[in-house]
């Protein structure tokens, strides 16, 4: 397909999606510092569920593609090495003085707005990430524009600058960039990421490629979250069913003729498809399609205990995601052995969200009428919480322990009264 009908079908068809901000073009994981893994929760809440969805969104990537952050040393070099990746790949057109200066700016705000985010200055971040984007759209740098965008798309999703905002960021660049300006823009998230994906088709990016793939996820997450239900579905079956095929075609292809570099793609393409899995599972959930979120979160199990391993963070949260929709669907014995193995793991490995988990198990135990056991969990996680000063979950859990707590004082008033 020419490159420009296939951005005439993203820009009529193309209902892609979203749940995981941070994998960006580059291949370049980052996660927000303060942020905590995915769709854990509560029994009190729709998704079960700690925290936002936008912050949800922004660490799941990096659970599922490697291991946990381990502290503000290891991520801060790790950022590090993800700018110096990612403007390694700059070449700017132009041998001139000006042009060599240009891309010298161009690298410094791209490290800038990486320590931005680092810090938690978002408002900077994107600042930076403005400047730069008008940089490379007044080189017209395909490369260094895509780049730029997704970071742009991905902060914006972070802080929930969805659709709601009408200003076009290309037109406004494009402008800016004539004129020398910095436009004053708050972006949003669905535009920029259609903008990095029309480049990178254009720039003859196939559509099965994962980074391709990955925008149009971000996307369909983002469409379920404005309960935009026909983008959403559109877009979660293009990339499940994009990346099954992908996975097909690896698998088959003869071990002795497997290069290094294939089997690496292997596994970040079937890591990506149990993101994919994860990402509708909880879509699923929240339209209470249970039977169906409860399959795919189990074939993401799958993915992450074998490309992971049993112990690795991200396969312990979702068998508490998935515990979570057995105890919803009232299967709570079933429930509460999966989600036992997942707390026995948390607590033997130091999983940072063991509260998390804790909690969780809780829910399932007071659902299955063993009230003394779960208030006794609520309060152990109540402790862990505010240990590690996770002051979202501090609040859940309280509100949990407040209405918990008050259960036998009113089926007494009730048995009273009757």
């Amino acid at each position: 397909m020419a490159a420009a009908s296939m951005r005439s079908a993203l820009q009529l068809s193309y209902k892609q999606a979203s749940a995981c901000v941070c994998v960006e073009v580059f291949g370049n994981s980052t996660r927000p510092s303060g942020s905590i893994c995915s769709s854990l929760g509560f029994f009190n809440a729709p998704l079960r569920r700690v925290i936002g969805a936008q912050r949800n969104a922004a660490v799941t990537s990096q659970l599922w593609a490697g291991e946990p952050d381990e502290g503000p040393g290891r991520r801060g070099e790790a950022w590090k090495k993800a700018a110096a990746a990612a403007v390694a790949a700059f070449s700017l057109s132009g041998s001139s003085e000006e042009a060599a200066s240009e891309e010298e700016e161009l690298i410094t705000l791209l490290k800038k707005a990486k320590l931005s985010i680092l810090r938690g200055e978002l408002e900077a971040a994107s600042s930076f990430l403005h400047a730069a984007a008008v940089i490379a759209q007044r080189r017209r740098h395909r490369p260094a524009i895509v780049y730029t965008y997704s970071q742009m798309a991905n902060l914006a999703y972070v802080r929930g600058h969805l659709s709601q905002v009408s200003t076009s960021l290309l037109d406004g660049c494009r402008s800016a960039s004539r004129r020398g300006d910095v436009p004053t823009l708050r972006p949003q998230a669905e535009k920029l990421f259609k903008a990095a994906m029309s480049y990178m088709l254009a720039g003859g990016t196939p559509q099965d490629d994962n980074a391709f793939v990955e925008m149009s996820l971000k996307l369909a997450a983002m469409y379920a979250q404005q309960n935009k239900a026909e983008l959403a579905e559109h877009g979660f079956r293009f990339c499940l069913e994009t990346l099954e095929v992908k996975v097909q075609k690896l698998q088959e292809t003869p071990a002795d003729q497997l290069t290094e570099a294939d089997e690496v793609l292997r596994k970040d393409t079937r890591l990506l498809l149990g993101l994919c899995l994860d990402s509708r599972a909880r879509y699923l959930a929240s339209t209470q399609r249970l039977t169906q979120a409860a399959d795919d979160y189990r074939k993401a199990l799958d993915i992450c205990r074998q490309e992971q391993g049993p112990q690795h963070h991200q396969t312990l949260v979702l068998m508490s995601d998935l515990a979570t929709i057995l105890d919803m669907q009232g299967r709570h014995d079933d429930a509460l052995a999966l989600i036992r193995q997942a707390v026995d793991a948390a607590r033997a490995s130091g999983h940072e969200d063991l509260h998390v988990l804790l909690a969780n198990m809780a829910a399932v135990l007071l659902h299955a009428g063993r009230h003394d056991d779960g208030v006794r969990l609520l309060r152990e996680a109540l402790g862990l919480a505010r240990e590690v000063d996770d002051r979202e979950a501090v609040r859940h859990i309280l509100r949990s322990l407040g209405r918990a707590e008050a259960e036998p004082d009113r089926e007494g008033a009730e048995s009273r009264s009757a």
